[in-house]
């Protein structure tokens, strides 16, 4: 018989540092029987490790009593959201899959990569993101998403969705209601949409009405606002009744499970707080509370829900309604005799057939915007290619996701290539001499990185405009940053800066491939 304790905490996705099975994590499982965990990238090894891993935490869970195997899971959009590192195939994330036009490009990368989770022991993929990216300054979704149509999202959404189902592999839709026009980032603070019930009906909620219907396994709330739906004010859709229980269950129709995005976010903890937070979320109508990271407050929160329910704030009834749930979930997809104890990775990781299919994606999706006859370039011209230092922009990315090949690829192509990295962010002193050197070359090609948040990077490439060098320019993130620069000879946008990405777009630079990507968003001025 289970405690309360343990049913509550069935309630919850947790995670912990490290790549092996600690103390902390061992606690949550045999004190709380947690429903699930989730994995990030200060938990990924090689592939052998990841096997070790999942293998090591489901035989945790059965020696502590488990009817059915923990749910693992872990954000793998690809692109710029990724968590599994080397040995695994780096895939295209979702806009330049977008840029391809072709959704059933979505429909084989998520195949593909249900495959490698599910070599790997990770039953559960915690996208895709279906947010309709409509705002060209939202600065966590962004290239997160298929792209500015409702309709484009919901089509290529639905065929990452099926083709995770064939792998056998868990889909979660999110951030539910839709964080894709938005100016502020959950994790900082709390966003708020404006949009009538109307406008939300036909633009961000379609694709979450479309994907429930194609059969979502899960939904993702968000921690953002929506004045026009929510009776709270101020109050996060996460812990809004009237957004869970209201519009997508009752409205919606949706029967299945729903998490929340970890409740360790600004918009929760330094509002609410988290524990008070989970308590909220479960009134709310969420089945699964996520805190990711700190094993005092993942306790405090359980601590807290059961409070709630011994006070009778939250009913037996809701816990066992959530646990039912829960349970269906995991029976859909998961049985004990699907885990294996034999740490041999299946050669489907990273092998060449799904390393092909990445790079053909890749080929189709990296766009070129605009040329004025400056490409393709010859060997023989100098050039000066010029990027910041790879960082990273939103705390929903992970260091796997990032490369800085710009400058090495383009080497690679001809000898007469130089190469300045510059800080990041890029200063008034980069600036200057980057000018100095500019006028010894044929070509200046510089590598962006969301240049619409970063001053310095529009004023260089002006002035090089204006010092009469020719220009290229390759976005290596958002592809909205042409909107602020002086007309310049070529742009290129990549959407990602991940090797495969950056290698194709210096192919197209050097003719030694043609770079057939159509936007997926519209380029205006802002």
């Amino acid at each position: 018989m289970t405690t309360l304790k343990q049913r509550v905490g069935s309630m919850l996705v947790v995670g912990f540092d490290g790549k092996v099975v600690d103390r902390h994590i061992k606690h949550m499982i045999h004190q709380y029987r947690v429903g699930g965990i989730i994995l990030f990238g200060r938990n990924i090894g090689t592939p052998k490790e990841v096997l070790r891993l999942t293998t090591d935490l489901q035989l945790e869970a059965e020696k502590a009593g488990y009817n059915t195997p923990l749910l693992i899971c872990i954000d793998q959009e690809n692109g710029v959201v990724r968590r599994l590192g080397e040995g695994t195939t780096r895939f295209p994330g979702s806009m330049l899959i977008g840029a391809t036009q072709n959704p059933m490009n979505a429909y084989h990368v998520g195949k593909a990569t249900g495959e490698e989770l599910r070599a790997l022991g990770i039953n559960w993929n915690l996208a895709p993101s279906v947010d309709v990216n409509s705002n060209p300054k939202n600065p966590v979704i962004g290239v997160r998403s298929y792209g500015e149509s409702a309709d484009m999202v919901s089509a290529f959404s639905k065929e990452n969705i099926r083709g995770m189902k064939e792998a056998g592999i868990l889909s979660t839709i999110k951030h539910f209601p839709g964080h894709g026009d938005t100016e502020a980032d959950s994790h900082l603070g709390l966003p708020v949409v404006p949009h009538t019930k109307s406008r939300l009906m036909n633009v961000e909620l379609k694709p979450f009405i479309d994907c429930i219907e194609a059969g979502a396994d899960a939904v993702m709330s968000a921690h953002i606002h929506l004045p026009s739906i929510q009776i709270e004010e101020g109050r996060p859709a996460t812990l809004s009744k009237s957004i869970i229980t209201g519009l997508l269950r009752d409205e919606l129709g949706f029967e299945g499970v729903v998490t929340t995005d970890c409740m360790e976010m600004d918009a929760i903890s330094k509002g609410i707080g988290t524990p008070q937070g989970g308590v909220e979320a479960i009134k709310a109508g969420v089945d699964l509370v996520m805190v990711s990271h700190t094993q005092g407050i993942q306790e405090e929160t359980i601590e807290a829900i059961v409070e709630a329910v011994k006070k009778g704030e939250i009913t037996e009834g809701r816990v066992e309604e959530s646990m039912k749930r829960i349970q269906k979930l995991k029976e859909s997809s998961l049985s004990w005799n699907q885990i294996e104890t034999s740490i041999d990775v299946p050669s489907v990781v990273g092998c060449n057939e799904h390393r092909e299919l990445a790079q053909r994606v890749f080929d189709e999706g990296v766009t070129l915007v605009h040329d004025i006859g400056i490409l393709p370039l010859s060997q023989e011209h100098t050039v000066l290619v010029v990027y910041p230092q790879t960082s990273l922009l939103t705390q929903a990315e992970d260091p796997a996701g990032n490369s800085t090949k710009l400058g090495d690829t383009a080497q690679s192509y001809s000898a007469n290539v130089d190469v300045m990295q510059l800080n990041e962010p890029i200063n008034a002193i980069d600036v200057s001499n980057v000018l100095k050197q500019a006028g010894d070359y044929d070509v200046v090609i510089v590598g962006t990185v969301s240049a619409k948040l970063e001053s310095f990077q529009v004023e260089l490439i002006n002035k090089l405009k204006e010092a009469k060098s020719p220009v290229i320019v390759v976005s290596t993130r958002n592809p909205y940053d042409v909107m602020r620069l002086s007309e310049v000879d070529a742009y290129i946008t990549t959407y990602e800066n991940t090797s495969a990405a950056l290698e194709t777009a210096v192919a197209g630079i050097y003719g030694e491939t043609t770079l057939k990507g159509k936007l997926p968003v519209t380029l205006k001025s802002l």
